[in-house]
């Protein structure tokens, strides 16, 4: 059986993309794979066929990559405002045993969806706005998150299977004693704590939301570790800021640039002159790196930095007979170390190529390996309908948003992606 489909109604797109009759989406009774299943490596250009907007709950075959791919919301059905989709590629979505995934909904609410029946398990209370929920790492019924915002200047825990929440840390008396005038901590909601949840970095507000300072903070310990006063050292409010997954750096992106610290903030290194869309992540050693994209440099190289050591390495290009893509970076494979994941949109100015309208696993080294993963189907129609494709801690889960194929702004729900273990095989040195 075939399904013509309709005109894609983004012209850009449509000069790079051929649409025709395509087949429907094969139907599979499980995610299981085949025992000698192999990823489609390398840069396949492949362009994506038309295909009809899957059913919720029904997992079928990516038809280029052979992957296996399901519609975990319907936010219509759940009677979720506009859009049920992952907050941010760089939020982890799973909890620690990948059986939970959390989404946002148009109107601020948070909802956990059950990640193996693709069940819509209710909203999460007393979570709302721009909370920054973040999975604990080892316990899947619990989730740290702030009171909206960061006000209040607390960390409160959730435990999802009773609904209960608790004060995890008050840091409201000794932030005031810093900076009176205070009202918020939070990370401006691109912000995650070291991969063992114990370290946070955060940056403080007052009540018209002119930044005052960061700080970082041992939740273990209970005890402030360093401080960082902007006015003291003449620099504004950053946009955001983030723990580097060993707890080791904090990396906080200015206008002037992204910059690592030390995590007392005695030392300060400058990572690039622009900060664009990024991730931290562990590379094959272990070590914090920083990876991004350099619209500035020759090529629009995706490169990673050493945050240990400083060095630059330049992974792949990006611009490509004369065609210019965004990109979204989840770096939160954090058992899975040396690999990033990446979503592409907002294609334009030349020809398809490899990278576009897709989400991919790329190695954290010179000459990376690449692994396809799936085409997202994607409209890019302002912010909600960007693919925020995020990784789950051992990169066999992957959520990503689309709107499949529709011109929408909000008509966006979550894809989850399934891969066996055995995905991501890094390549010879």
């Amino acid at each position: 059986m075939t399904i013509c489909a309709r005109p894609f109604p983004t012209a850009a797109l449509a000069l790079a993309i051929t649409f025709s009759c395509a087949p429907a989406l094969a139907r599979v009774p499980s995610s299981s794979y085949a025992k000698n299943w192999q990823p489609v490596l390398g840069q396949d250009r492949r362009r994506p066929p038309s295909l009809p907007k899957p059913a919720r709950g029904v997992p079928f075959m990516e038809p280029t990559f052979d992957t296996f791919v399901v519609r975990v919301t319907d936010h219509a059905a759940d009677n979720l405002p506009g859009f049920a989709r992952n907050d941010y590629s760089r939020r982890q979505a799973f909890n620690a045993d990948n059986s939970k995934i959390v989404v946002a909904a148009h109107d601020g609410s948070w909802h956990q969806y059950d990640a193996r029946t693709y069940r819509h398990v209710g909203a999460l209370p007393g979570v709302g706005g721009d909370a920054e929920p973040q999975w604990h790492p080892t316990n899947p019924n619990l989730m740290y998150y702030f009171p909206g915002f960061g006000l209040g200047m607390q960390i409160r825990e959730l435990d999802i299977a009773s609904g209960k929440s608790r004060v995890a840390a008050d840091l409201a008396s000794r932030i005031k004693a810093l900076w009176p005038q205070a009202t918020a901590a939070w990370t401006k909601s691109e912000g995650s704590p070291s991969a063992d949840a114990r370290y946070w970095a955060l940056m403080v507000d007052d009540k018209e939301w002119h930044g005052l300072g960061m700080l970082t903070y041992d939740l273990v310990a209970d005890r402030v570790l360093g401080t960082y006063d902007f006015a003291k050292n003449g620099k504004d409010r950053p946009d955001h800021l983030s723990m580097s997954p060993s707890g080791s750096f904090v990396v906080v992106s200015w206008d002037d640039g992204p910059w690592s610290f030390s995590r007392d903030f005695s030392k300060a290194t400058r990572l690039t002159r622009k900060g664009e869309h990024s991730d931290l992540a562990l590379d094959a050693s272990g070590e914090d790196t920083y990876v991004s994209i350099d619209f500035e440099a020759h090529g629009g190289p995706v490169f990673m930095i050493n945050l240990r050591t400083g060095k630059r390495t330049d992974l792949f290009r990006t611009y490509l007979e004369h065609s210019a893509t965004s990109i979204h970076f989840s770096g939160k494979a954090f058992s899975k170390p040396g690999w990033v994941l990446l979503s592409t949109f907002n294609e334009h100015g030349g020809p398809w190529q490899w990278l576009h309208g897709k989400i991919f696993a790329a190695e954290l080294k010179e000459n990376p390996q690449i692994v396809n993963l799936a085409h997202h189907h994607d409209v890019n129609n302002e912010y909600f309908t960007e693919p925020h494709a995020s990784v789950s801690r051992d990169f066999t889960r992957i959520v990503f948003n689309s709107n499949w194929e529709i011109d929408s702004k909000t008509d966006v729900d979550t894809y989850l992606i399934e891969l066996p273990p055995t995905a991501l095989i890094p390549s010879r040195p």
